[in-house]
């Protein structure tokens, strides 16, 4: 495990700002494998799943494809079960503000994912959402489909959602009898601002904990921008001072090229 930080520091900032964030390498396989892996304790877990979620940290990841592959027994699988199907329950409510009246579930998807990667300073364009929409058509399309039809047969003649089409012949599509109005916006204006200033605020957090940070980061610009950034001895040596103007460029070309 390549860890950068006693675990008393490291449970600490847990409590602080979680999840931590950490890189565990599988050096005996023919291949080795580095795994980022988001530690929560049970408790933030379940909070960070919910409608009262500090930030959008779970419900952006679990708004996607997600596997379950162990837990400790059964009392934990159904937790974390529940979780997952609340997180994705959730979607549109915190969805909602930036959804058409009218819309479908490619809409729903393609528009909320936008919201997600948002919600965070991230190295890739926004056509990420589109390539990551092609690749989970085939799992979410029909999850949020069962969902929207759901939640409209569960609203009944005086709910939120109204649906309109062939539901079978999959053109069905959902208006929001009740849409947002100037409130509901502002304040989802405000958890994304909120959830972004955590996220960034995670970045600092990462660097005392990720071993090998900087060269993952850039790793991971290279692989989702195109963009190689080579760095210099003095700003490798001391990234934190001199790394900054090099960094503020980048995002804003990036800026510029997702306009």
């Amino acid at each position: 495990m390549n860890f950068r930080c006693w675990p008393r520091r490291a449970s600490a900032l847990n409590r602080v700002l979680a999840p931590n964030v950490i890189a565990v390498a599988d050096k005996s396989a023919t291949s080795p494998m580095l795994a980022k892996v988001a530690v929560f304790s049970l408790y933030d877990f379940v909070h960070a799943s919910s409608l009262r979620a500090s930030d959008h940290f779970v419900l952006g990841r679990l708004f996607q494809p997600a596997a379950l592959v162990w837990t400790r027994d059964a009392a934990s699988r159904a937790i974390v079960e529940r979780c997952v199907l609340r997180a994705r329950a959730a979607s549109f409510w915190w969805g909602r503000p930036y959804l058409p009246e009218r819309f479908d579930v490619a809409t729903y998807c393609r528009v909320l994912l936008s919201a997600s990667f948002g919600a965070e300073i991230r190295p890739e364009h926004m056509d990420r959402v589109s390539t990551l929409l092609d690749a989970q058509r085939t799992t979410i399309f029909p999850m949020y489909g069962a969902f929207l039809a759901w939640l409209a047969r569960e609203s009944g003649g005086g709910g939120v959602l109204e649906r309109s089409g062939d539901a079978e012949a999959g053109h069905a599509a959902y208006i929001d009898r009740r849409p947002p109005g100037r409130w509901g916006r502002f304040r989802s204006s405000l958890y994304f601002r909120r959830s972004k200033l955590r996220a960034t605020l995670r970045w600092v957090k990462y660097m005392a904990l990720y071993e090998n940070w900087l060269d993952y980061v850039l790793q991971k610009v290279a692989r989702r921008s195109g963009v190689a950034i080579e760095l210099s001895a003095r700003e490798r040596r001391w990234p934190l001072i001199f790394l900054w103007p090099k960094a503020i460029r980048f995002l804003r070309s990036r800026s510029q090229r997702q306009d």
